[in-house]
């Protein structure tokens, strides 16, 4: 059994970072350890939440796996709330990145044209530089631009989608796919470009009206799950977005759903199908 590490914060009530991540890779089949960044009594889309700064601890567990020779066969990170953290995470990957680790980077810090609270532009840049480091990044088009240092275009083309992709494997990473594509009125998806074969590939759902808190980290998790259980970068994209739009779907249905996240747990049996 493969085993990756994720490192990100954690909310004891709130369906987001590793509260997804931890349940949908184990679902996949894969052992997934956890490295905690923080930790929150309910995600920031709460009125009222706890928080707990965890930097401090990231480098003692390290050192830790170190000396245990625990290693990995997968990293991914999620949202990293600082530059002390960036640091260190770049700190984890040159000890733990042996040649056939693959490195996964969502960089979790702005949405809609905008960078989330807290977060700047020299932040987009310390983070394009720990991108770098990648094998596969996960943004989504404002995150891309922000890292790039070019405007933000809402309305885009293909054309200018697959210049911020090239542009996104300049810093670096050899695989970049943007999420949240869509060319067409009720299709949303992901566009993708490996700059060692100069290919690219695109895949599109059904755009639903309406939209959840944290689908994002839901997607980059399954998109994981898929690649560290054999399937290309292609297909288990592909197994992502549409194991998103489920989890959107059973939320819908729910009459009583809450408000904090999406029903991702009544979809995981789909996942594995897809898996399969």
């Amino acid at each position: 059994m493969k085993r990756i590490i994720t490192i990100q914060d954690i909310s004891c009530v709130g369906k987001c970072s590793l509260t997804v991540a931890l349940p949908i890779i184990s679902a996949a089949g894969v052992e997934t350890a956890v490295l905690p960044t923080a930790v929150l009594s309910t995600h920031t889309a709460f009125p009222k939440f706890t928080f707990k700064d965890l930097t401090d601890e990231i480098d003692p567990i390290s050192r830790t796996f170190s000396e245990l020779n625990i290693d990995f066969d997968a990293i991914y990170t999620g949202y990293l709330g600082s530059f002390e953290q960036l640091a260190l995470v770049e700190k984890f990957f040159d000890s733990f990145k042996r040649e056939d680790t693959f490195v996964l980077i969502d960089p979790v810090m702005a949405d809609n044209g905008k960078l989330y609270s807290g977060f700047t532009e020299e932040f987009a840049s310390a983070m394009a530089a720990l991108c770098a480091k990648a094998d596969l990044v996960v943004p989504n088009i404002t995150e891309a631009a922000f890292m790039l240092g070019v405007p933000y275009n809402p309305n885009y083309d293909e054309e200018y989608i697959r210049w911020l992709l090239r542009s996104l494997t300049d810093l670096g990473c050899p695989r970049a796919a943007l999420t949240g594509i869509g060319f067409k009125e009720g299709e949303i998806g992901v566009y993708y470009y490996d700059s060692i074969t100069d290919t690219y590939f695109k895949y599109f759902n059904e755009l639903l009206p309406t939209s959840y808190h944290g689908t994002g980290d839901i997607f980059a998790s399954a998109t994981l799950g898929g690649i560290m259980r054999g399937h290309s970068i292609e297909r288990a994209l592909t197994v992502a977005v549409d194991f998103t739009l489920e989890c959107m779907k059973a939320t819908a249905r729910d009459e009583h759903r809450r408000f904090y996240g999406v029903n991702f747990e009544e979809a995981l049996p789909y996942y594995i199908d897809l898996l399969k």
